[in-house]
């Protein structure tokens, strides 16, 4: 029943066994990450602006949001999204789950919420349209994230992955991943740490070439996303 969250497989491993881009140099994972990030930005520009006054207009907040996540190495970085909640949002989070059991046990087995009440009206279209994450072509710019690799997670999800974190610290955290294009919120996080590590073990630049051209269909369909 799940084998649609694996319908990538066969790319996978085609190539088994091969290590992950090297620590150093200009590889050509990174370079495609330069061109791509930049071509992105010049093109999007418009957009970008758009959703910045849209931010600015309706919710009354800034627009950019910095969150702490752990990048390659452990070394931990801001990822930078639009601002999709509130401005109190952990203190909304931290009181719906005191009051609220089913919550708390669902946020500890998945680290997010199906109805997430610090999301705001435009957050909420910003988010099941991936737009929200566009700011982080300049994470991928500075050098802190790529277009293509694991989703960049939070210190406190470190524990669920176990000792396969290991292979998660190999690489650049990513814009998409194969989690995001076999059904992110419908897949259980068991099997997102499953898809890093098999991304991690096969990786190479033309399976990155593959998951971004997989990328976009996934965002139009909205499969899975929240």
């Amino acid at each position: 029943m799940h084998s649609e969250n694996f319908q990538f497989r066969e790319l996978l491993l085609e190539r088994p066994g091969r290590a992950a881009r090297p620590a150093g140099g200009m590889t050509a994972s990174r370079a495609f990450d330069i061109f791509a990030a930049s071509a992105c930005l010049i093109f999007l520009a418009p957009l970008m602006l758009g959703i910045t006054l849209m931010i600015l207009v309706v919710d009354r907040a800034p627009p950019l949001f910095g969150h702490t996540r752990v990048g390659r190495d452990g070394v931990t970085f801001k990822c930078l999204k639009f601002r999709s909640m509130r401005l109190n949002a952990d203190e909304h989070l931290r009181a719906l789950l005191e009051r609220d059991e089913n919550a708390r046990l669902w946020w500890e087995r998945q680290h997010k919420l199906p109805e997430d009440p610090r999301i705001t009206r435009l957050g909420n279209l910003l988010r099941r349209s991936s737009l929200d994450e566009l700011p982080q072509l300049f994470n991928v710019l500075r050098g802190e994230m790529s277009m293509v690799g694991p989703r960049p997670i939070v210190a406190a999800e470190i524990v669920k992955y176990g000792r396969y974190f290991e292979y998660y610290c190999r690489v650049r955290p990513g814009i998409s991943g194969l989690w995001q294009i076999s059904g992110r919120s419908h897949t259980s996080y068991r099997r997102r740490v499953a898809m890093d590590v098999i991304y991690v073990r096969s990786h190479t630049f033309w399976l990155d070439l593959k998951i971004a051209a997989l990328t976009l269909p996934a965002v139009v369909l909205q499969r899975g996303s929240q």
